[in-house]
């Protein structure tokens, strides 16, 4: 099993021309699967026909939140688009890029923890690594990362990282020290986004996929301070449409990947003739920009209605801060029904302190349901004390659909073990 490459490797691999295949320890396997390789997946035979055709690049993980891992080629001049336009966007607010510290707690085998490397070495600015684990001890990061006063300040999070933050005064103080805060990678729940609003912090939530070089669009700071929602508008290399029949959003830019790695071939993306490329997620587009409502393979169809249970798990939540309840989590699941074709399944983990009165929680969030449209109601309750989100904040509702149906199969449902938690 290799070790993780460093910033300094990666980047004299690029300078060799390489194309570096970039994996958690615990991914090395699937990796070498895909690039159809016995040994380092950095000495696949596949790799040098890629870096002849398109240059150095990465290959990188994609599709952890559907439960189908995709390993996507990334070439480097995609990746450098990509800062390119981030770039031209900060400059846009006033911010001169080369003149940032761009602060970067994310690992380099996630595109989200690339990037902030290649902003920094295309802008000229500085780039600081922080160990993952500091993200989970606030007290600990604001002492290890005092940031300058002199510069920008610069940091990409998921709202898993976010929300730690915010619950702790030293993590929240640190917090309004940066000058822009991209959150993405996962829903930003609307709780977390009052209580960073009502904390005055400059967040700029923002949308994107491995598959797209990481950003296509991001909410200015301002506008978000300004208490709109969703995403923001397009950067300026990047085109996106709603298609029918529900709206999924289709992205078209001239940095999306050339293809997935599958058993030592390359798979194009499924993209138009025009150039569109399916995200698999809906969306909604207005005059504030995009707004992204799920994952189209998680939407359930209930009584002749699309319900995309990221929404629903995001409104319960709101409600369940506004008053007071002690909830920590939910997830909601589809299973069959045979009148309403499917309906949801809500697992709930309560507070540590409200386990011993679990019961009431429940009763008061079906209570809470009773204002939601029927479709959306879920149908049962289960209480799961150690349901949490894995890898950089996202749900892996596969997981947990296994873990729903070995408990009603009376089974001993296997713990929830990701080593990637954030």
């Amino acid at each position: 099993m290799s070790r993780p490459m460093t910033a300094e490797q990666l980047q004299q691999a690029w300078a060799d021309g390489r194309i570096v295949p970039l994996a958690a320890a615990e991914e090395q396997a699937d990796l070498a699967a895909a690039l159809a390789c016995t040994g380092c997946p950095e000495t696949a035979p596949v790799l040098e026909p890629l870096r002849r055709r398109f240059g150095p690049g990465v290959v990188v993980g994609s599709g952890g939140s559907s439960g189908r891992r995709r390993w996507c080629l990334q070439p480097l001049s995609h990746l450098e688009a990509s800062a390119l336009a981030t770039g031209r966007w900060l400059a846009g607010q006033g911010i001169d890029p080369a003149a940032c510290l761009h602060l970067n707690p994310l690992a380099l085998h996630h595109v989200s923890g690339l990037l902030p490397l290649v902003r920094s070495r295309h802008w000229g600015c500085i780039h600081l690594p922080i160990q993952p684990a500091l993200l989970r001890d606030p007290v600990g990061l604001a002492a290890a990362v005092p940031l300058p006063s002199d510069r920008p300040t610069l940091l990409s999070l998921v709202p898993t990282q976010l929300q730690r933050l915010l619950a702790v005064a030293e993590g929240l103080a640190w917090l309004q020290r940066l000058t822009l805060i991209w959150v993405g990678g996962a829903p930003l729940p609307q709780v977390v986004a009052a209580g960073a609003r009502a904390a005055s912090l400059r967040l700029a939530p923002c949308y994107g996929a491995t598959e797209t070089a990481a950003m296509v669009c991001a909410l200015k700071p301002d506008r978000f301070l300004a208490g709109i929602g969703g995403c923001g508008e397009p950067m300026a290399d990047v085109e996106l449409q709603l298609q029918p029949p529900i709206g999924a959003i289709a992205v078209r830019t001239a940095r999306l990947s050339p293809g997935c790695l599958e058993a030592g071939t390359l798979r194009p993306l499924p993209i138009s003739g025009q150039g569109w490329w399916p995200s698999g997620d809906a969306g909604r587009l207005d005059a504030s920009g995009l707004t992204v409502l799920g994952r189209l393979d998680g939407a359930i169809h209930s009584g002749g209605e699309t319900v995309f249970p990221e929404q629903v798990e995001q409104r319960l939540m709101a409600a369940a801060a506004a008053e007071g309840l002690p909830l920590q989590a939910i997830l909601l699941l589809p299973e069959r029904d045979p009148e309403w074709g499917q309906r949801l399944v809500a697992l709930v983990r309560p507070s540590a302190q409200a386990l011993g009165e679990a019961g009431a929680l429940l009763e008061e969030l079906s209570r809470l349901c009773r204002a939601l449209p029927a479709a959306e109601r879920p149908r049962r309750w289960r209480l799961c004390p150690e349901l949490a989100p894995g890898s950089h904040g996202k749900w892996r509702r596969r997981h947990w659909q296994r873990w729903l149906a070995s408990l009603e199969a009376g089974q001993s449902p296997q713990s929830h073990d990701d080593p990637q938690r954030c």
